[in-house]
């Protein structure tokens, strides 16, 4: 008994003929409670202790006793045999998608009320799913993407961008709004023109994070003849609107943006030109093809569900 290196080599069966004889105390009874006969048992069990290099029973002609390190042991096989009987369930419930683990990115927008609302819901429907969520711009969730860091990412955009080398379900769509400093001549006006706007200093993502909602504000200042004056950069949504209150300049920001409620900002819509359409931006879950595991297969077709639950929903008046 001196070769621990042995218990290496332990089956569940063994564990299972230890456990059977600590709970009857007797090789007999043990025997008939595991459908085999009596001596194959006791060199079955002089066999797991020669390989964990101690004594599990103290035998006599006339009893068996458990020995405290046996009666230590016990517990713990227990609960080993009670895991091991639950693997073919678990399996098969991970490969349903039933449980396991979805990574998720997503960009700030999402998270004033989108994200709070789904995940509150998707947790509801498919409980033994673990949820790791990671907020971050389109950028760096494209990057993560590529590196199978992250199982799907919510990106915000312009109308028409398409994720390259991805698939992409379109989340939602809402119109741009301006964010003004709450003391600026023109948060007085319910809905200020756009040539006024468009000669006030601006407060902007860089165009890296989001090129394609970038390039989309600035074609609105290249079609009035205009060269944006960008006064400040920032990569979050709160961030942006923080300056905003500051006094630097004014930001043209999703409408959900207006329920991060801030001291000193007042959220406005725009006044456009008869026959210009209001630019709007998107909100898209994206995913790799190659790479969509059970669990994120059912977020896929819950996020799908709620599209067409939102669809159906009363517009209001």
């Amino acid at each position: 008994m001196n070769d621990p290196s042995r218990s290496l080599r332990i089956e569940l069966r063994q564990w299972r003929q230890f456990v059977a004889l600590a709970e009857e105390l007797h090789f007999g009874r043990a025997a008939v409670r595991l459908h085999m006969t009596q001596p194959p048992l006791t060199q079955a069990i002089a066999g797991l202790e020669a390989a964990l290099g101690v004594r599990l029973f103290e035998r006599t002609q006339r009893s068996v006793h458990i020995t405290p390190a046996g009666a230590a042991l016990l517990p713990e096989v227990r609960e080993l045999l009670a895991r091991a009987q639950a693997l073919p369930e678990l399996a098969r419930a991970a490969a349903a998608g039933e449980l396991g683990r979805l990574r998720l990115a997503f960009v700030s927008t999402v998270g004033f009320e989108l994200l709070p609302r789904w995940v509150r819901a998707f947790r509801e429907q498919w409980p033994q799913v673990a949820l790791e969520l990671i907020e971050a711009t389109g950028d760096v969730q494209l990057e993560l993407l590529a590196r199978g860091e992250v199982d799907a990412g919510f990106v915000l955009h312009s109308p028409g961008f398409a994720a390259p080398g991805l698939v992409q379900s379109l989340i939602a769509t809402e119109p741009l709004v301006v964010a003004l400093p709450e003391a600026h001549a023109l948060a007085a006006e319910e809905r200020p023109a756009l040539k006024s706007l468009l000669a006030e200093p601006l407060v902007i993502f860089p165009r890296r994070i989001l090129p394609s909602l970038f390039d989309a504000i600035f074609a609105l200042y290249n079609a009035a003849g205009r060269v944006p004056q960008v006064a400040q950069e920032a990569i979050q949504m709160q961030t942006i609107v923080n300056l905003v209150s500051a006094g630097l300049g004014m930001a043209w920001v999703p409408q959900s943006v207006r329920q991060f409620q801030r001291p000193g900002v007042v959220y406005r819509a725009v006044a456009w030109p008869r026959g210009r359409a209001v630019p709007a931006c998107e909100t898209s879950l994206v995913w790799r093809a190659d790479a969509v595991s059970p669990p994120l297969a059912h977020f896929i077709g819950f996020a799908r569900e709620q599209e067409v639950s939102a669809a159906r929903r009363p517009k209001a008046q």
